[in-house]
């Protein structure tokens, strides 16, 4: 039977048919034409190795971390595009043919409002996904652990109506199942736009379950039969919305109850007091209410959804970002001395910066100290390195490339340091295509180096591709912020 809060909403609120339905504002064609998003295909293991710095434990990006049966880390192609890696765990997905058949699938999706599947690896018992990468971490880190400020009640509503769209959109082609749709799955990208991410579109394994958050969160008829259907991914969405008003991890029991007893303040969230009428906050309530009815027929579709998300937008014409709080550019980042030097493609500040820093930054690669500690079968790469030391400090930066390469080619030290100093090297001799391939390798080294990022970015500029530098000088300034936070 029905759920009575549901008719309390209806009639307290007002029923669905007495508010105007708006159309949906998006052109597909349009979507598709401003997409940057290549076609599917298969990456090998060893691509997404290199990719993830050799899936680095600092490359991790999924909330619950190393130890996760399915981990997601961070990546770099070689052509600079970001990726998200989700690696199965060796139990799931027996048949390849099965997991390259459902990957595939998925990754003819295309749409602004998801993080799309660019690919996938199915080599031996290895199974892995790869998506587009969005910077800006999940709806959990932005609604349950925020640190500088809670989420705006108008950017909240955007993420309603963001998911609304994706869910539609995936409805429209035929793929309505989301697995275990929830506050993690839902990522932010370089503007701070919302993205559904394609990962739940496909189960953690082939016999896997739906869902693995907590029970009281999972569908009724999904403890009842132990599958799902369109309808339950409804009910999901009626528990985010929860979330949004809430801020919280509300148990939709313990919600429905609220509403019942008409308690609405002890379900908003604080935070927003003064941002939204009662009005509004009793809509979004209404709405709720009706996607987590006890029966799946009776909850709405997702074409219902958007009509009823659009008419609540507020500040449609401020950036996500700027709601979102997050900094977008160049001049909006609180970048260090380096950084405005790799902006400015300043190499003499550069070298000044990259002499001053010599090789602390060498962690588990051989230091200034321990190449004196090498036997005398060594001397002849100590030398090198010695030789290219002292032709860069002199700014010989020709000599400096052919001694560095000498060093790098013997292949017994490794170290970030000197793909750095050769990167500039490169980037001064006019050869910005070695410079970003030096500048790669040493982050592929070190994972976490800011260093490396920003010469990245001083390349990319020097190839042309603004896009990619912004997009590598703010992964250097976000770098280095943590590391002055730890220090």
């Amino acid at each position: 039977m029905g759920c009575e809060c549901s008719k309390f909403a209806d009639c307290c609120f007002g029923s669905e048919e007495t508010k105007p339905v708006a159309s949906v504002p998006e052109d597909e064609s349009v979507v598709k034409s401003e997409l940057d998003v290549p076609t599917f295909r298969e990456f090998t293991i060893d691509q997404l190795r290199m990719a993830t710095s050799g899936f680095a434990v600092e490359n991790i990006v999924s909330e619950h971390g190393e130890k996760a049966p399915n981990v997601v880390y961070k990546g770099k192609l070689d052509n600079q595009r970001r990726i998200a890696v989700k690696r199965f765990n060796r139990s799931a997905w027996p048949d390849a043919r099965q997991f390259l058949d459902e990957a595939r699938a998925v990754g003819q999706l295309r749409n602004h409002r998801l993080a799309n599947l660019l690919g996938c690896c199915f080599e031996g018992e290895e199974r892995l996904l790869v998506a587009e990468f969005m910077p800006n971490e999940t709806l959990a880190k932005h609604l349950f652990h925020w640190e500088n400020q809670p989420m705006k009640w108008s950017m909240r509503l955007r993420v309603a109506l963001h998911l609304a769209q994706a869910l539609e959109y995936c409805t429209s082609k035929g793929r309505a199942l989301y697995h275990d749709l929830n506050a993690y799955r839902i990522v932010f990208d370089d503007e701070g736009n919302p993205r559904l991410s394609c990962f739940g579109l496909m189960k953690n394994s082939r016999d896997g379950r739906s869902y693995s958050t907590n029970l009281a969160f999972t569908p009724p008829e999904y403890l009842r039969t132990g599958g799902i259907t369109p309808e339950s991914v409804i009910y999901s969405f009626g528990t985010l919305l929860l979330d949004l008003l809430s801020g919280k991890h509300i148990p939709p029991s313990h919600a429905l109850d609220l509403i019942r007893d008409r308690n609405l303040q002890m379900l908003t969230d604080s935070c927003l007091e003064g941002q939204f009428s009662n009005d509004e906050g009793t809509e979004l309530v209404r709405l709720a209410s009706r996607c987590l009815q006890y029966e799946p027929r009776e909850r709405p579709n997702t074409k219902s959804l958007v009509a009823a998300l659009i008419p609540l937008q507020k500040d449609v014409e401020v950036p996500s970002h700027a709601l979102m709080g997050i900094p977008y550019d160049a001049a909006t980042m609180n970048l260090s001395s380096l950084g405005e030097a790799s902006l400015r493609m300043d190499m003499t500040a550069i070298h000044e910066i990259l002499e001053n820093i010599g090789y602390k930054d060498d962690e588990g690669a051989a230091t200034e100290l321990s190449f004196q500690m090498w036997t005398n079968q060594m001397q002849d790469t100590l030398t090198s390195k010695k030789k290219g030391d002292f032709a860069f400090r002199q700014k010989d930066f020709r000599a400096a490339i052919e001694c560095y390469t000498q060093f790098i080619e013997v292949g017994t030290m490794v170290s970030p340091t000197v793909f750095a100093r050769r990167s500039l090297a490169y980037l001064i001799s006019s050869m910005p295509q070695e410079a970003l391939d030096d500048a790669m390798q040493a982050q592929v080294i070190s994972p976490l180096w800011h260093v490396a990022s920003y010469l990245q970015a001083s390349a990319l500029f020097a190839l042309g591709k603004d896009n990619e530098a912004h997009i590598a000088l703010r992964e250097g300034s976000v770098l280095e912020s943590k590391r002055n936070a730890a220090t």
